[in-house]
C-alpha cells in the first residue's frame, strides 16, 4: 500500500513538472524573425490615404533617395505598375508593354529624387525582394502634389535568400535606395514667383519652342536665358532639377547633365 502511494505521488510530481515546463518549450523553439520582418524594421512604411481620388501620404516613413535612373513612376490613379529590375549591379527599366500599361502620364523618377517605401515583399524561393515606393512631395519641394508610385524588384543570385545576410541585402538595396539622413520633409528653395518676388517675364514663343537646343554641359544661366525661369526648382545640393511645363533639366555642379 505504501509503495502504491509513493508511486502515485511520483506520477503527480512528474505531471506538475511537465505542465509547468511546457510553456518554456515554444519560447525556446521560437522561429527567428523572417527576412521580411527584418527589412520592415529597417524601413518604416509611410501610410497612404485617398482624398478625392488623389493618393496622399497621411503618415511619413523612412525617406529614401533614388541613386539610379530607370524607375518609372505611375500616376496615383494607375491600377498597374511597371517594375524596374535591379540585377548584377544594373537597374533595368520596365519594357515598353509594361510602361504602356502604366499610362501616358507616367514619368521617370530621376536620380536624387526622394521617396517613401510603402510595401516590401520577399520571395526566397525566387531570390527576389520587391519595394513599392511613392514620391515624397514635401521632400522634393513639389508645388503640386503628384504622389507617383513605382515598383523595383531586386534579383539576387540563386539560393541567396535561403539563409540570407540581411546586411548584404540592405547594402544591395542601398545601391538603388539610400536612406536619407537629412531632416525629413525639407522643401527645396522656392522660385522667385513662389517666394512673393516679382514674377519673371513671360517666355516668348521662341523661347518656349526651343527645348531641343538645350545641350549637355550648358550652365544654369544659359538655360534660363533660353527658356526663362522654371515652374519648379528641386535643390539637392550639387544637383538641381529645373522643371518646365514639358521639360525637366538636371544640373550637376551648375552644368546640364540630363534633359528629359
Amino acid at each position: 500500500m505504501k509503495r502504491t502511494i509513493e508511486l502515485a505521488f511520483l506520477l503527480l510530481g512528474l505531471l506538475v513538472v511537465g505542465i509547468l515546463g511546457a510553456p518554456s518549450a515554444p519560447a525556446q523553439n521560437a522561429a527567428p524573425p523572417s527576412l521580411k520582418d527584418q527589412l520592415e524594421a529597417q524601413y518604416k512604411f509611410a501610410k497612404v490615404g485617398f482624398s478625392g481620388g488623389q493618393a496622399t501620404v497621411t503618415e511619413p516613413g523612412t525617406v529614401l533617395v533614388i541613386q539610379k535612373g530607370g524607375i518609372l513612376g505611375c500616376p496615383p490613379r494607375s491600377m498597374t505598375l511597371a517594375p524596374a529590375t535591379f540585377k548584377d549591379g544594373s537597374l533595368n527599366p520596365p519594357g515598353k508593354l509594361a510602361s504602356a500599361l502604366c499610362g501616358k502620364d507616367s514619368r521617370q523618377l530621376p536620380s536624387g529624387e526622394k521617396v517613401y517605401v510603402i510595401k516590401i515583399d520577399t520571395n526566397p524561393k525566387k531570390d527576389k525582394v520587391s519595394f513599392r515606393i511613392i514620391e515624397c512631395d514635401s521632400c522634393n519641394g513639389a508645388a503640386q502634389p503628384s504622389s507617383y508610385k513605382a515598383d523595383v524588384i531586386f534579383e539576387f543570385p540563386k539560393g541567396s535568400l535561403a539563409n540570407p545576410s540581411v546586411t548584404d541585402i540592405e547594402d544591395t538595396i542601398a545601391k538603388v535606395f539610400a536612406i536619407d539622413n537629412s531632416p525629413q520633409g525639407t522643401e527645396a528653395p522656392q522660385s522667385p514667383a513662389q517666394a512673393g518676388q516679382p514674377a519673371p517675364e513671360q517666355q516668348s514663343p521662341t523661347q518656349a519652342s526651343q527645348p531641343a537646343q538645350i545641350q549637355i554641359g550648358q550652365s544654369i544661366d544659359d538655360v534660363v536665358n533660353a527658356l526663362g525661369q522654371p515652374e519648379k526648382i528641386v535643390d539637392l545640393g550639387q544637383k538641381k532639377i529645373y522643371v518646365y511645363k514639358d521639360l525637366k533639366i538636371t544640373f550637376l555642379n551648375g552644368k546640364v547633365s540630363d534633359v528629359q
